[in-house]
Protein backbone atom coordinates (compact mmCIF):
# COMPACT_ATOMS: atom_id res chain seq x y z
CA UNK A 1 0.00 0.00 0.00
CA UNK A 2 2.87 2.36 0.97
CA UNK A 3 4.61 1.85 -2.98
CA UNK A 4 1.02 3.12 -3.84
CA UNK A 5 1.38 5.65 -2.64
CA UNK A 6 4.74 7.03 -3.37
CA UNK A 7 5.14 9.45 -6.10
CA UNK A 8 8.45 9.83 -7.86
CA UNK A 9 10.19 12.82 -7.36
CA UNK A 10 9.60 15.51 -10.12
CA UNK A 11 6.08 14.46 -10.81
CA UNK A 12 2.03 14.94 -9.39
CA UNK A 13 -0.66 13.17 -8.96
CA UNK A 14 -3.72 14.30 -11.91
CA UNK A 15 -5.46 16.04 -8.84
CA UNK A 16 -1.96 17.71 -7.21
CA UNK A 17 -1.60 19.53 -11.28
CA UNK A 18 -5.10 20.16 -11.26
CA UNK A 19 -4.84 22.19 -8.14
CA UNK A 20 -1.68 23.77 -9.56
CA UNK A 21 -2.84 25.43 -12.77
CA UNK A 22 -6.09 26.13 -11.51
CA UNK A 23 -8.48 23.75 -13.51
CA UNK A 24 -10.28 20.24 -12.71
CA UNK A 25 -9.37 16.16 -12.88
CA UNK A 26 -12.72 16.40 -15.09
CA UNK A 27 -10.46 18.39 -17.83
CA UNK A 28 -7.43 16.91 -17.31
CA UNK A 29 -9.28 13.17 -17.87
CA UNK A 30 -10.72 14.72 -21.19
CA UNK A 31 -8.01 16.29 -22.84
CA UNK A 32 -5.94 12.85 -22.15
CA UNK A 33 -9.47 11.11 -24.00
CA UNK A 34 -8.78 13.54 -26.38
CA UNK A 35 -5.01 12.95 -27.46
CA UNK A 36 -4.00 16.28 -26.45
CA UNK A 37 -2.20 16.09 -22.91
CA UNK A 38 -1.07 12.81 -21.75
CA UNK A 39 0.71 11.94 -18.37
CA UNK A 40 3.83 11.07 -18.80
CA UNK A 41 4.35 7.90 -16.63
CA UNK A 42 2.04 6.10 -14.04
CA UNK A 43 2.94 5.14 -10.31
CA UNK A 44 3.09 1.43 -9.12
CA UNK A 45 -0.68 1.61 -8.21
CA UNK A 46 -1.94 2.47 -11.41
CA UNK A 47 -2.03 6.45 -10.71
CA UNK A 48 -1.09 8.99 -13.39
CA UNK A 49 1.73 11.19 -13.41
CA UNK A 50 2.60 14.49 -14.80
CA UNK A 51 5.62 16.08 -15.06
CA UNK A 52 6.56 20.02 -14.79
CA UNK A 53 7.15 19.40 -18.71
CA UNK A 54 3.82 18.41 -18.86
CA UNK A 55 2.85 21.26 -16.76
CA UNK A 56 4.14 23.41 -19.07
CA UNK A 57 2.48 21.77 -22.02
CA UNK A 58 -0.79 22.45 -20.05
CA UNK A 59 0.23 26.08 -19.81
CA UNK A 60 0.06 26.66 -23.23
CA UNK A 61 -2.86 24.19 -23.77
CA UNK A 62 -5.50 26.59 -21.57
CA UNK A 63 -3.64 29.62 -22.85
CA UNK A 64 -4.92 28.73 -26.14
CA UNK A 65 -8.21 27.36 -25.22
CA UNK A 66 -9.04 31.12 -23.84
CA UNK A 67 -8.19 32.61 -27.18
CA UNK A 68 -10.71 30.62 -28.47
CA UNK A 69 -8.85 27.70 -30.09
CA UNK A 70 -10.76 24.49 -30.28
CA UNK A 71 -8.88 21.17 -29.09
CA UNK A 72 -8.00 20.55 -32.49
CA UNK A 73 -6.54 23.35 -33.28
CA UNK A 74 -4.38 23.53 -30.40
CA UNK A 75 -3.59 19.92 -31.04
CA UNK A 76 -2.57 21.42 -34.14
CA UNK A 77 -0.43 24.20 -32.47
CA UNK A 78 1.17 22.48 -30.02
CA UNK A 79 5.12 21.68 -30.48
CA UNK A 80 7.74 19.68 -28.75
CA UNK A 81 9.35 21.29 -25.98
CA UNK A 82 12.89 19.79 -25.89
CA UNK A 83 14.75 22.79 -26.50
CA UNK A 84 14.84 26.08 -25.27
CA UNK A 85 14.59 27.77 -28.84
CA UNK A 86 10.79 24.86 -29.00
CA UNK A 87 10.06 26.55 -25.94
CA UNK A 88 10.64 30.15 -27.33
CA UNK A 89 8.87 29.06 -30.54
CA UNK A 90 6.07 28.32 -28.62
CA UNK A 91 5.47 30.94 -26.63
CA UNK A 92 6.37 33.18 -29.41
CA UNK A 93 3.56 31.81 -31.64
CA UNK A 94 1.01 32.40 -28.15
CA UNK A 95 2.39 36.09 -27.65
CA UNK A 96 1.52 36.39 -31.67
CA UNK A 97 -2.02 34.95 -30.71
CA UNK A 98 -2.27 37.58 -28.07
CA UNK A 99 -1.54 40.31 -29.58
CA UNK A 100 -4.26 39.22 -32.51
CA UNK A 101 -6.60 38.91 -29.93
CA UNK A 102 -5.77 42.27 -28.43
CA UNK A 103 -6.03 44.49 -31.41
CA UNK A 104 -9.29 42.61 -32.14
CA UNK A 105 -10.31 43.91 -28.33
CA UNK A 106 -8.99 47.15 -29.37
CA UNK A 107 -11.39 47.54 -32.53
CA UNK A 108 -13.95 46.56 -30.28
CA UNK A 109 -13.36 48.77 -27.62
CA UNK A 110 -13.45 51.75 -30.10
CA UNK A 111 -16.62 50.74 -31.85
CA UNK A 112 -18.05 50.36 -28.00
CA UNK A 113 -17.27 53.66 -27.32
CA UNK A 114 -17.60 55.15 -31.09
CA UNK A 115 -21.24 54.21 -30.58
CA UNK A 116 -21.84 55.13 -26.90
CA UNK A 117 -20.63 58.72 -28.25
CA UNK A 118 -23.64 58.31 -31.37
CA UNK A 119 -25.97 57.02 -28.69
CA UNK A 120 -25.63 60.28 -26.52
CA UNK A 121 -25.24 62.46 -29.07
CA UNK A 122 -29.04 61.10 -30.60
CA UNK A 123 -30.63 61.65 -27.13
CA UNK A 124 -33.34 58.83 -28.35
CA UNK A 125 -33.54 55.28 -28.39
CA UNK A 126 -33.84 54.21 -31.97
CA UNK A 127 -32.08 50.39 -32.01
CA UNK A 128 -32.63 50.39 -35.89
CA UNK A 129 -30.03 53.28 -36.20
CA UNK A 130 -27.52 51.86 -33.60
CA UNK A 131 -27.61 48.47 -35.69
CA UNK A 132 -26.79 50.39 -38.88
CA UNK A 133 -24.03 52.46 -36.44
CA UNK A 134 -22.43 48.82 -35.40
CA UNK A 135 -22.62 47.65 -39.04
CA UNK A 136 -20.57 50.64 -40.71
CA UNK A 137 -18.11 50.54 -37.36
CA UNK A 138 -17.92 46.79 -38.27
CA UNK A 139 -17.01 47.52 -41.86
CA UNK A 140 -14.76 50.54 -40.76
CA UNK A 141 -16.58 53.17 -42.68
CA UNK A 142 -15.29 56.36 -41.38
CA UNK A 143 -18.90 58.28 -42.12
CA UNK A 144 -21.09 55.69 -39.37
CA UNK A 145 -21.34 58.91 -37.23
CA UNK A 146 -23.58 60.89 -40.49
CA UNK A 147 -26.36 57.89 -39.63
CA UNK A 148 -27.07 59.67 -36.66
CA UNK A 149 -28.34 62.78 -38.59
CA UNK A 150 -31.14 60.81 -41.01
CA UNK A 151 -34.10 60.33 -40.21
CA UNK A 152 -35.98 56.62 -40.76
CA UNK A 153 -37.58 58.05 -44.29
CA UNK A 154 -33.74 58.66 -45.15
CA UNK A 155 -32.71 56.08 -43.83
CA UNK A 156 -34.34 53.73 -45.52
CA UNK A 157 -34.20 55.17 -49.01
CA UNK A 158 -30.37 54.70 -48.49
CA UNK A 159 -30.78 51.19 -47.86
CA UNK A 160 -32.96 50.29 -50.41
CA UNK A 161 -30.62 52.50 -53.17
CA UNK A 162 -27.46 51.59 -51.45
CA UNK A 163 -25.61 48.03 -50.76
CA UNK A 164 -22.17 48.50 -48.26
CA UNK A 165 -19.95 48.82 -51.58
CA UNK A 166 -21.76 50.73 -54.10
CA UNK A 167 -22.39 53.03 -50.78
CA UNK A 168 -18.79 53.29 -50.22
CA UNK A 169 -17.94 54.24 -53.82
CA UNK A 170 -20.48 57.02 -53.70
CA UNK A 171 -18.82 58.20 -51.05
CA UNK A 172 -15.79 58.10 -52.70
CA UNK A 173 -16.68 59.92 -55.63
CA UNK A 174 -18.55 62.62 -53.80
CA UNK A 175 -15.61 63.48 -51.71
CA UNK A 176 -13.62 63.42 -54.69
CA UNK A 177 -16.09 66.30 -56.17
CA UNK A 178 -15.89 67.57 -52.69
CA UNK A 179 -12.27 68.03 -53.28
CA UNK A 180 -12.27 69.13 -57.02
CA UNK A 181 -14.77 72.37 -55.67
CA UNK A 182 -12.15 73.34 -52.97
CA UNK A 183 -9.22 73.16 -55.84
CA UNK A 184 -11.55 75.82 -57.81
CA UNK A 185 -12.32 77.72 -55.29
CA UNK A 186 -8.72 78.46 -54.15
CA UNK A 187 -7.98 79.15 -57.45
CA UNK A 188 -10.17 81.70 -57.69
CA UNK A 189 -12.48 80.72 -60.20
CA UNK A 190 -15.92 82.54 -60.24
CA UNK A 191 -19.40 80.66 -60.09
CA UNK A 192 -20.21 81.40 -63.37
CA UNK A 193 -17.12 79.91 -64.79
CA UNK A 194 -17.53 77.10 -66.86
CA UNK A 195 -15.04 74.90 -65.10
CA UNK A 196 -17.49 75.65 -61.97
CA UNK A 197 -20.36 74.87 -64.16
CA UNK A 198 -18.93 71.58 -65.20
CA UNK A 199 -18.83 70.98 -61.13
CA UNK A 200 -22.20 72.08 -60.68
CA UNK A 201 -23.25 69.62 -63.30
CA UNK A 202 -21.99 66.95 -61.62
CA UNK A 203 -22.64 68.00 -58.07
CA UNK A 204 -26.34 68.16 -59.30
CA UNK A 205 -26.32 64.71 -60.67
CA UNK A 206 -24.96 63.11 -57.43
CA UNK A 207 -28.24 64.76 -55.63
CA UNK A 208 -30.53 63.27 -58.12
CA UNK A 209 -28.38 60.03 -58.28
CA UNK A 210 -28.80 59.76 -54.69
CA UNK A 211 -32.09 61.23 -54.13
CA UNK A 212 -32.88 58.96 -57.09
CA UNK A 213 -35.03 62.10 -58.80
CA UNK A 214 -37.16 62.88 -55.23
CA UNK A 215 -36.86 66.11 -54.82
CA UNK A 216 -38.85 66.00 -51.60
CA UNK A 217 -35.27 65.06 -49.86
CA UNK A 218 -33.63 67.77 -50.57
CA UNK A 219 -34.67 70.19 -47.66
CA UNK A 220 -33.35 66.94 -45.53
CA UNK A 221 -30.08 66.99 -47.32
CA UNK A 222 -29.06 71.16 -47.30
CA UNK A 223 -28.95 70.23 -43.45
CA UNK A 224 -25.99 69.14 -44.22
CA UNK A 225 -24.30 71.62 -44.96
CA UNK A 226 -25.02 72.85 -41.49
CA UNK A 227 -23.95 69.89 -38.75
CA UNK A 228 -24.29 70.93 -35.38
CA UNK A 229 -21.85 69.28 -32.68
CA UNK A 230 -19.88 67.90 -35.20
CA UNK A 231 -16.50 69.06 -34.71
CA UNK A 232 -15.19 67.34 -37.59
CA UNK A 233 -12.98 67.67 -40.78
CA UNK A 234 -15.91 66.69 -43.09
CA UNK A 235 -18.14 68.93 -42.20
CA UNK A 236 -15.88 71.88 -42.34
CA UNK A 237 -15.17 70.81 -45.84
CA UNK A 238 -18.59 70.14 -46.87
CA UNK A 239 -19.40 73.90 -45.68
CA UNK A 240 -16.52 75.62 -47.87
CA UNK A 241 -18.04 72.94 -50.55
CA UNK A 242 -21.79 74.30 -49.88
CA UNK A 243 -20.48 78.06 -49.63
CA UNK A 244 -18.68 77.88 -53.08
CA UNK A 245 -21.16 75.20 -54.71
CA UNK A 246 -24.73 76.94 -53.98
CA UNK A 247 -24.04 80.04 -56.40
CA UNK A 248 -22.40 77.69 -59.31
CA UNK A 249 -25.84 75.37 -58.76
CA UNK A 250 -28.25 78.58 -58.52
CA UNK A 251 -26.81 79.27 -62.56
CA UNK A 252 -26.42 75.82 -63.31
CA UNK A 253 -30.01 75.05 -62.56
CA UNK A 254 -31.19 78.29 -64.05
CA UNK A 255 -29.77 77.29 -67.11
CA UNK A 256 -31.63 74.11 -67.44
CA UNK A 257 -34.58 75.64 -66.12
CA UNK A 258 -35.24 73.91 -62.92
CA UNK A 259 -36.38 74.93 -59.86
CA UNK A 260 -36.09 72.18 -57.54
CA UNK A 261 -38.11 73.71 -54.44
CA UNK A 262 -41.06 74.98 -56.79
CA UNK A 263 -41.41 71.80 -57.67
CA UNK A 264 -41.16 70.39 -54.31
CA UNK A 265 -43.88 72.59 -53.22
Amino acid sequence: MQKERAIPEGYMTVGELAKKMGTTVRTLQYYDQEGVLSPSAESIGGRRLYTYKDMIRLHQILSLKSLGFSLSDIKDRLISLNTPAEVADILAQQASVVKEKIEVLSESLNAIEALKEEVLQMQTVDFKKYADIIINLQLDNEYYWLIKHFDSDTLDHIRSRFDIESGRLFMDRFNQLNEDIIALKKSGIAPDDEKAQRLAEQFWNMVMEFTDGDLRMLPKLMKFGNLKGENRDWVQKQTIVNEYIQPALNIYLSKIGVNPFKEVR
